[in-house]
């Protein structure tokens, strides 16, 4: 059940939950920046939920379906419609053999999660279906979508009218906390500085794709120091170590970077805090302009931020077994 790309919007992937065990080669695990909503719109459609589906950036794509087929679109606020007719976000519905689906101009959020009933079909490499850009790996030729490809679609199983109460839907709001964990290497920054990047409101800047996403607002003040030997002479340079998922640099102490699903593995700016889990599909939902401050949470309020995530994620999937 092949499904024709005819506009690919703006940015569209292939992704999955993402392509775990080669981050210490140098691969990261990619996968749907929003991750409950990926998992979400599966099993609207009755996929498993790591299933593959496409991931969509401020634009949606016009897509031709050649055979019957239960659609589910979670995430932004991206208004998908049937034919030019609207259809609900975060409910399955029913496409015909010969629908056209396209959306609406985006109203909140960022990304859309567009899943098909069967899952998109491309070949598994290293474990998933994710596109990885920088590396040409996964999806459709390693690549975002263009006209003309065509979609290879499973057999799927689910019906339509399944839905996902409003109480459990993530908000998207313009104004946002996230809450991190500060550390390794925030004892570089000056007591003022450190102060400042807690207390500051930050505005997401367009630099925002899925190997970070970079915010202004201030400049932080490091203590004076010598860098290590081969570093580099920016205030901010560490020798070279392992960066984590979600991880804050601020190269010259100016625009602090979220470290985002497809970023490098390790360089040499050092990391002044660190996203938690849970909290890394609120910084994925973020559009340019959103103002955000981060809030220092203990690793016990990370650790329990993360049960209440996934906890969140079973009784969605309970909903709708």
């Amino acid at each position: 059940m092949p499904i024709e790309v005819r506009k690919p919007g703006l940015s569209t992937t292939v992704q999955d939950t993402g392509r775990n065990g080669y981050y210490d080669v140098g691969i990261p695990p990619s996968g749907a920046l929003d991750q409950f909503s990926l998992t979400t719109a599966n099993l609207l459609v009755g996929n498993a939920p790591d299933a593959a589906a496409l991931e969509c950036v401020y634009m949606g794509p016009e897509l031709h379906f050649t055979e019957d087929a239960v659609v589910a679109v979670t995430g932004a606020e991206l208004p998908p419609r049937v034919n030019g007719e609207e259809r609900p976000r975060w409910e399955a519905f029913a496409v015909s053999a010969g629908d056209t689906l396209d959306f609406g101009f985006v109203k909140g959020g960022a990304r859309a999660y567009v899943a098909v009933g069967g899952g998109v079909d491309v070949p598994v490499v290293l474990g998933s279906r994710s596109t990885y850009g920088l590396g040409a790996l996964g999806g459709v030729e390693g690549r975002p979508l263009v006209a003309g490809d065509v979609l290879p679609v499973g057999a799927g199983s689910g019906g339509a009218g399944r839905s996902v109460p409003e109480e459990l839907r993530p908000a998207l709001s313009k104004e946002v906390e996230v809450r991190v964990v500060m550390g390794l290497y925030d004892h570089v920054l000056s007591p003022e500085g450190r102060e400042r990047f807690l207390k500051t409101t930050w505005t997401l800047t367009p630099v925002a794709d899925r190997v970070g996403f970079r915010y202004k607002g201030g400049e932080l003040q490091t203590v004076d120091r010598t860098p290590p030997f081969g570093a580099g002479q920016d205030p901010s340079n560490i020798v070279d170590a392992p960066y984590p998922i979600g991880s804050i640099q601020v190269p010259g102490g100016v625009e602090p970077i979220i470290l985002h699903r497809d970023a490098v593995s390790g360089g040499g700016y050092m990391m002044i805090a660190t996203v938690i889990s849970g909290d890394l599909d609120v910084v994925a939902q973020s559009a340019p302009n959103t103002q955000t401050r981060f809030v220092e949470v203990s690793l016990d309020d990370a650790l329990a931020a993360r049960r209440d995530y996934k906890a969140r994620g079973r009784r969605v999937a309970e909903l709708l077994a």
